[in-house]
């Protein structure tokens, strides 16, 4: 195949990769959508808990019954958009091999922010059916999507820009290290700071309504689980994220600008975003922080997190990491 047939087949398949997340989403908001006839039994878990959102109570008459057979019913749909969800990784992975295939050389798919937010949302979208059952993740299903789904239509639409080779100090195998890890990382943050954010909806609806919960909110989890998940999440991100900003990150800056560190601003909001996230950990393992601070704190991290990734870009003209706006490659400057 030739370099633009390889472009061309990478715009395709993320094309294609929005469609099903799209397909997927719907099939998860029928879900819910159906969901709302049916009961929330408080303790009670339906032996499909995995595919179906909240506990209901198990039948013991006519009209239970009649309730488990419409979840049931439901639960098809929640399956069906998981199955969809799979479908549109894989679909995310080939665009992003493609993406690198086009370039002449062949490189990693991360030259610039189009490539890196197609990257990212990779990452998110594949640690949710990955850790879809081991963490029980049922209910997390139509947040994802639609943040997946939303940031790829804003990097189609603001990001794109044309396959380049990379500059000569892009060409290293620690960029590929740096940039893994720092995208599982943030991949990991991204899907905790989503459920401390859930946490606090559903810590609230509980204190003003108490057990009345209708909806949404009503299928979440207690936030006793949603602190743990969250915690979980952001146990398996902060080593990643430290390899990435403190040893790789500083490795691969000192072959490029023949110095580990320049007080560039991304590199100095990584290491805040570091430091909130040790904060956050040091807290809940030390000082027992947990519920509405803990969240808080880490929303705060995510917040860190996302100016880094993306208003670094656009809001500084001194950064050696510089996108330029998403349309161009990263620009490296060495200093000797």
């Amino acid at each position: 195949m030739t370099d633009a047939a390889w472009e061309s087949l990478s715009n395709q398949a993320v094309a294609a990769a929005g469609l099903l997340y799209f397909l997927a989403l719907l099939a998860h908001l029928v879900e819910w959508a159906s969901l709302r006839k049916v009961p929330v039994a408080a303790g009670a878990v339906a032996r499909d808990s995995v595919d179906i959102p909240g506990g209901v109570a198990v039948a013991t008459g006519p009209e239970d019954a009649a309730v488990e057979g419409r979840v049931r019913r439901t639960a098809l749909f929640g399956r069906l958009g998981y199955l969809i969800t799979w479908m549109a990784v894989v679909v995310h992975l080939v665009a992003l091999v493609a993406r690198g295939m086009a370039a002449d050389p062949n490189r990693v798919p991360w030259g610039n922010m189009y490539e890196f937010t197609l990257a990212g949302t990779f990452v998110v979208a594949a640690l949710y059916v990955v850790l879809y059952r081991k963490l029980r993740l049922a209910w997390m299903a139509p947040i994802v999507l639609a943040f997946v789904l939303s940031v790829l239509m804003v990097a189609v639409i603001w990001l794109y820009s044309p396959v380049a080779p990379l500059t000569e100090a892009l060409s290293s195998y620690w960029l590929v290290i740096h940039v893994v890890s720092a995208i599982v990382a943030t991949g990991a943050f991204t899907l905790g700071g989503i459920t401390s954010a859930l946490y606090l909806v559903k810590a609230r609806s509980l204190a003003k309504k108490g057990p009345q919960q209708a909806g949404y909110v009503a299928r979440l989890p207690q936030p006793e689980a949603l602190d743990r998940v969250s915690y979980r999440l952001h146990a398996f991100g902060f080593p990643v994220w430290t390899f990435a900003v403190l040893i790789t990150g500083p490795i691969w800056a000192h072959q490029a600008w023949s110095s580990y560190w320049n007080w560039d601003p991304k590199e100095v909001w990584a290491f805040i975003t570091w430091v909130v996230y040790a904060a956050y950990l040091h807290a809940r393992t030390t000082a027992g922080w947990k519920g509405r601070n803990a969240a808080i704190l880490a929303l705060v991290g995510m917040a860190t997190l996302w100016f880094n990734f993306i208003g670094i870009n656009y809001f500084s003209s001194t950064s050696q990491h510089s996108y330029a706006g998403g349309a161009a490659q990263i620009e490296v400057v060495p200093q000797r």
